[in-house]
């Protein structure tokens, strides 16, 4: 198995290092821990694709179960080499799905793998023929194609699907009493979602009128759990901030919990005011101008 040995074979990248404890008495990786690397990239290919594996997978009516699993050692990697581990889907069959991987160390190709996966019934653990849907996500990522849609709507329009990534968010995650966590504002607020293809709400935040004229005031951003970092808050915090401006707002603020800090940084805002506490956590007031 030779094929797709070049970076530009493959759009996705999983990015590790290697740690001491991977590595044998021959001072390179033990040749297990490379399925492993693949596996994880796996897990991180879902999340590219904007699906919560569990969720989509229930979703779909199946699981995925390995069928076959194939390692082509070209060369070792060592301890601290940063590699990059590309995942590629290069085949859907009837019930099956074919992954090919590469690892990579700079420009140079170390392992191969092809991974055969089978779609199933979870209760039997019997074959079926795999979604129409989940091929065409397939398809629409190694194309380039984004993979889920942010919409601003209202309460009546969109608070079912921003209520539950809320509610798992800030209640069940943070525990926050529920009574903190919803209020008069729903109800006027201007809300975005982010959609993933199989339609489930993966992001969502509110805009409401700010402290001072001109000025909106963003919360309630919550991002699915398990698809963090993978842009669907700056998503909704630009349709957010599109909002603001289509209706004449100058200036944005929202209160940042600490942890996200450096996110809204990167986004353009900045700190103003001193720290304090909100819901028993640490928030900074930030804010961006128009």
């Amino acid at each position: 198995m030779t094929e797709n040995t070049r970076r530009s074979d493959y759009r996705f990248f999983h990015r590790l290092r290697v740690r001491w404890a991977e590595v044998d008495m021959q001072k390179i990786v033990f040749n297990a821990h490379y399925l492993m690397y693949f596996d994880t990239a796996i897990s991180d290919y879902w999340r590219a694709l904007a699906l919560p594996y569990q969720e989509a997978m229930d979703a779909l009516g199946g699981d995925l179960y390995v069928r076959k699993a194939t390692i082509d050692f070209q060369a070792s990697a060592r301890v601290d080499d940063v590699l990059d581990v590309a995942m590629k889907c290069v085949r859907v069959g009837n019930s099956s799905i074919v992954f090919h991987g590469g690892l990579f160390r700079g420009e140079d190709f170390l392992v191969g793998c092809e991974l055969v996966y089978v779609f199933a019934d979870p209760a039997t653990q019997t074959s079926k023929p795999v979604p129409a849907l989940l091929r065409e996500i397939f398809t629409a990522y190694e194309a380039g194609e984004a993979l889920s849609e942010v919409k601003t709507g209202s309460w009546t329009e969109l608070g079912e699907g921003a209520g539950a990534v809320r509610r798992s968010v800030f209640i069940e995650e943070q525990r926050i009493p529920k009574e903190l966590e919803w209020d008069e504002h729903d109800e006027s607020a201007v809300h975005a979602v982010a959609r993933n293809r199989l339609g489930q709400v993966i992001a969502t935040g509110r805009l409401v009128p700010g402290g001072a004229p001109g000025q909106g005031r963003i919360g309630r951003m919550a991002v699915h759990r398990v698809l963090r970092g993978g842009g669907h808050g700056a998503a909704v915090l630009r349709a957010l901030e599109e909002a603001a401006k289509a209706r004449g707002d100058r200036e944005v603020a929202l209160h940042a919990q600490r942890s996200a800090e450096v996110f809204y940084t990167r986004l353009g805002y900045v700190p103003h005011g001193e720290p304090f506490e909100e819901a028993g956590i640490a928030h900074i007031e930030m804010r961006r101008a128009l």
